[in-house]
């Protein structure tokens, strides 16, 4: 893979959700010994791995109501993920109780989520003809969305948009040659 679409792997939420992906697994693997036990693993082990999916697909999108949306179904899998944990030591068919230790590392998770989501563009977004952040409905609206959409904009952002603060960070110029070099 190319340096540039794996910078994501260097924020602090992927690296927090690389850290619930490798407990996910530890439990995972404690689960599997019937049929019963090894659903529930595939179900902690899936939501684990689209958690990390996702972040990858806010990051190399780009439009908020698309990095949103991502948010979303990372949220959702999280909780499903947790709900399988604490399910399973319900009714106790793991021999550990990984509760605490996944709990512990959601929290984590979450603060740096909250932190990741305040960072999103809300500007840097067009209307999605779903009709869930734009009310295409009114004159009004569409007015309010002729005003916020700048099509000179989305394209000057397009292709540098999302990697402006990792090039500073990593050592990169802004014209994206190595500064090393």
């Amino acid at each position: 893979m190319s340096k540039r679409s794996d910078r994501y792997r260097n924020l602090p939420i992927f690296k927090k959700a690389d850290e619930i992906y490798e407990l996910a697994n530890v439990i995972a693997e404690a689960l599997k010994e019937d049929d019963k036990k090894e659903h529930l693993a595939g179900e902690i082990i899936g939501n684990a791995m689209l958690i990390q999916v996702k972040i990858a697909g806010a990051e190399g999108g780009g439009l908020y109501s698309l990095r949103m949306q991502n948010a979303v179904l990372i949220k959702l899998a999280v909780q499903d993920m947790f709900n399988a944990v604490s399910f399973a030591s319900m009714v106790e068919i793991n021999e550990e109780d990984y509760v605490d230790l996944m709990r512990e590392k959601v929290e984590e998770f979450r603060l740096e989520f909250v932190e990741w989501v305040r960072a999103f563009d809300k500007t840097y977004d067009i209307p999605d003809n779903w009709g869930i952040r734009y009310d295409c409905s009114t004159p009004e609206q569409e007015k309010l969305e002729a005003l916020m959409f700048d099509d000179d904009k989305f394209d000057e952002k397009q292709d540098e948009h999302f990697f402006d603060d990792f090039d500073k960070d990593e050592g990169v110029d802004e014209d994206g040659s190595d500064e090393k070099e």
